[in-house]
């Protein structure tokens, strides 16, 4: 599937990408956020799963895909990134809306939380909470730097099943290559590279989380509090762990946590579990309005 281009205009003047999907007379309206080396593309199976009577606004982060990419580094960050999202939403006319934030979009979610709590009616966290652990840390550090181009989209597909087979052990052939069409651009070189600006991940191998971070995240994640919650976890994840997930679920008054069984970090969000689950939490939010 293929959703409307729509782009626009960062706080400092970068032009940004979204693609919409759905009625824009919608009853409910979501903004899509997706992970660190991911792009708007990520969504597009959830979506295709979900009913059609809601629109969905999902976003090329800033360095992703058809969004500009940053010539100062220094911006690839999520305080950078939510003040991108203000800016769409202002552009959309957008006054209320849910989030879905896969892994560093749900770090986004977080903050928006915060920071503009009368624009949010509800989240969905998939795969990240207040604390990421180590190993999965770890895990992404090692293959998000290697961005060298493979010389067909064969190759590209390979390589994705290579560094995403232990998450997804259920995927075959198709899916692999469905997965690289989605993660991957070819260039005018003829080359397949992976749709993202290589600076994004410098940071990654730095990220380490310790008490006063975990505890500042905590404070964070309580910000949440106000607004109905959806936690997704994978099954096997090493960024979310099992611990985490159900503190989550304790603390906060109205959250409800759904594992997607023999899947890892992150779930695509087309599982059935997954969209069982989004599908009841979208209806709740559109019968609050």
């Amino acid at each position: 599937m293929a959703g409307d281009s729509l782009y626009f205009d960062a706080p400092d003047g970068l032009r940004l990408h979204a693609a919409t999907y759905g009625p824009k007379d919608a009853p409910l309206t979501a903004l899509c956020m997706h992970g660190l080396t991911r792009n708007h593309k990520d969504f597009e199976p959830m979506i295709a799963a979900l009913p059609d009577r809601y629109r969905f606004i999902s976003v090329d982060v800033r360095g992703r895909a058809l969004s500009d990419r940053d010539p100062n580094p220094e911006n690839y960050k999520p305080a950078t990134y939510v003040g991108d999202m203000t800016a769409l939403l202002d552009r959309l006319g957008l006054r209320r809306v849910a989030l879905i934030g896969t892994s560093m979009g749900g770090l986004m979610s977080m903050i928006m939380a915060k920071a503009m709590p009368d624009r949010i009616s509800g989240i969905v966290m998939n795969d990240v909470g207040p604390v990421l652990d180590k190993a999965g840390l770890d895990r992404i550090a090692a293959y998000a730097g290697k961005t060298e181009p493979f010389d067909s989209w064969q190759a590209a597909a390979d390589a994705v099943a290579r560094v995403q087979g232990d998450i997804f052990p259920d995927y075959g052939p198709d899916d692999w290559m469905a997965f690289a069409r989605r993660t991957c651009r070819e260039g005018d070189d003829g080359l397949i590279h992976l749709d993202y600006d290589p600076a994004i991940t410098r940071t990654v191998s730095d990220v380490r989380p310790g008490f006063f971070t975990r505890r500042a995240m905590w404070r964070l994640f309580r910000a949440t509090r106000r607004k109905p919650l959806l936690v997704i976890r994978g099954e096997t994840s090493d960024i979310l762990s099992q611990k985490t997930a159900r503190k989550m679920i304790r603390i906060h008054p109205d959250a409800r946590l759904v594992t997607v069984p023999r899947v890892g970090h992150a779930p695509i969000l087309d599982e059935p579990e997954a969209v069982s689950a989004i599908s009841t939490f979208l209806a709740r939010l559109e019968g609050l309005r």
